[in-house]
């Protein structure tokens, strides 16, 4: 699949200014939609960026294996809960990149070069922006990877983008997580830092879903990689 065949996802779009200089791509969790995270820009204050759009796509339906096959809004198939196997589906794990790829691609022909765009995402949707933006072949700005963990991690190595090798990282968890357990996406972090990318940990005391304390270090952090 090539960016040129990939359509673009809906998406909501929120602006924090006029002619948006620097973009995020924000993809939601499992069975959720592009409006999941509006509260939390609403939550920022926009004077810590410059202008800048914020992109909530909605990720297409399909079945899920661990909820009985049904149908939902996912990035991917989810196959096992059993964290000590694959649980992803490589196929969906790279439909959606590609789809993420023409998102970026879309930015670009709005005149946001990719040095200015963030990827994040939130559990399934973090995985699928850790997925990409390691992989990507120009310099983004960051990638934000939230209560998530690294998916189809043995194939890294092989596949990062030398162009991404120092993107910023910004990885955070809630400690009593029961959907992700903490101890498994650290274990991603882990080889994220091994591997010398530039990747912070934070740890918060809540289950899969953000707090106040964790939305203000997520504003601080990308106050610093979107930068006029």
């Amino acid at each position: 699949m090539t960016e040129s065949a990939t359509p673009v996802l809906p998406c909501v779009e929120i602006e924090t200014g006029a002619q948006p200089t620097h973009a995020v791509i924000w993809l939601h969790g499992l069975g959720a939609d592009g409006h999941d995270f509006e509260p939390v820009v609403d939550a920022f204050d926009p004077d810590a960026f410059p202008p800048t759009r914020f992109v909530f796509p909605h990720a297409p339906t399909r079945a899920v294996t661990i909820n009985g096959g049904y149908v939902m809004r996912a990035w991917y198939d989810i196959l096992s809960v059993d964290f000590t196997q694959r649980r992803e589906d490589p196929k969906g794990v790279l439909e959606s990149a590609a789809q993420v790829e023409a998102l970026i691609a879309r930015e670009n022909a709005r005149g946001i070069p990719d040095a200015n765009i963030v990827i994040a995402g939130f559990s399934q949707g973090g995985a699928i922006a850790l997925h990409t933006a390691l992989r990507h072949p120009r310099r983004l700005a960051g990638v934000l990877a939230l209560s998530t963990y690294l998916p189809l991690a043995d194939t890294l190595a092989a596949e990062a983008s030398a162009a991404n090798r120092d993107v910023p990282i910004f990885m955070a968890h809630g400690r009593d997580d029961g959907v992700i357990p903490c101890d498994f996406a650290k274990r991603s972090f882990e080889q994220l830092d091994a591997a010398g990318y530039p990747i912070s940990w934070q740890v918060y005391f809540v289950e899969h879903g953000l707090v106040m304390e964790e939305i203000r270090d997520v504003e601080g952090w990308l106050g610093q990689v979107l930068k006029a």
